[in-house]
């Protein structure tokens, strides 16, 4: 039984490792057309690729550096947390219930018709300048995007199987808990991940502004130092952060509830 478990798990770490050939040919697309804009425009306007590393190797073995990463880091998770937690439960219920999705719809164009800088003022003027403006920011601008992956993906549910498993003596949290809830995986995956690079993005934006340390403070001091090859640095580093936290905790996990998906798909990039 554990070698059966060992080598499964073996087999899909090289399947994930397998399929990441495409993801670094996408990176080195982006860095040759980095270092073809900074022989274009020279490097005051977009420093040498090389010398950002560089910069970014930097910083990452500083210790303040390392603590300014942290707490942005640790900002962007809690909200994003918080997010993710308030858009899963409130679509589920949405998709249930075609009443409450009905209610829902109109506040959620308000929502995210409301810019994100405006939420940060706003934020700004409720809670001050501290890490609760980060994490309420956050938790409005990413919310409406789960809430509405997860309630599609529930209210477009195919019901065929949940009468096929009620026929075989499944309770109604079973078959929730194995045919609804793995036919919402597919598209509420996606949707976490794109919450989590809003969270990332959200959470310099609104340090930045509201002068509250982290990333964004640290752009902002750069801003105004003009040091171009620093600022780029820093935002290496947060994406970075981001696909660390994507790669290391979302996908893994994507893979283990879609388990099912991947049995029959072969080797090599997926299509």
């Amino acid at each position: 039984m554990t070698a059966a478990f060992l080598k499964d798990r073996a087999d899909r770490l090289l399947h994930f490792l397998w399929s990441g050939w495409a993801g670094v040919a996408a990176l080195a697309l982006l860095a040759a057309a980095w270092q073809a804009g900074h022989e274009r425009w020279g490097g005051f306007i977009l420093p040498d690729p090389l010398e950002t590393l560089r910069t970014a190797w930097a910083l990452a073995l500083s210790p303040d550096a390392q603590a300014v990463l942290w707490l942005t880091g640790g900002r962007a998770l809690s909200g994003f947390a918080l997010a993710s937690a308030a858009g899963v439960l409130i679509g589920i219920a949405a998709g249930y219930a075609p009443a409450v999705m009905r209610l829902a719809r109109p506040l959620l164009t308000v929502i995210l018709g409301v810019p994100p800088i405006a939420w940060i003022v706003l934020a700004m003027m409720w809670f001050g300048t501290n890490g609760t403006t980060v994490a309420v920011v956050i938790l409005i601008s990413a919310t409406p995007v789960v809430f509405v992956s997860a309630a599609e993906a529930i209210a477009t549910r195919d019901r065929g199987l949940d009468d096929m498993a009620e026929v075989f003596g499944h309770g109604l949290f079973a078959r929730f808990w194995h045919v609804d809830l793995r036919q919402a995986a597919a598209p509420l995956f996606p949707a976490l991940a794109l919450a989590l690079g809003t969270a990332f993005k959200v959470a310099v934006m609104a340090e930045m502004l509201a002068n509250a340390g982290g990333i964004g403070g640290a752009l902002a001091r750069a801003r105004a130092m003009l040091d171009v090859p620093e600022a780029l640095a820093w935002v290496l580093l947060a994406v970075v952060a981001l696909l660390v936290v994507e790669y290391g905790l979302i996908r893994p996990f994507q893979g283990e509830v879609e388990r099912w998906r991947r049995a029959a798909q072969p080797w090599g990039v997926k299509r």
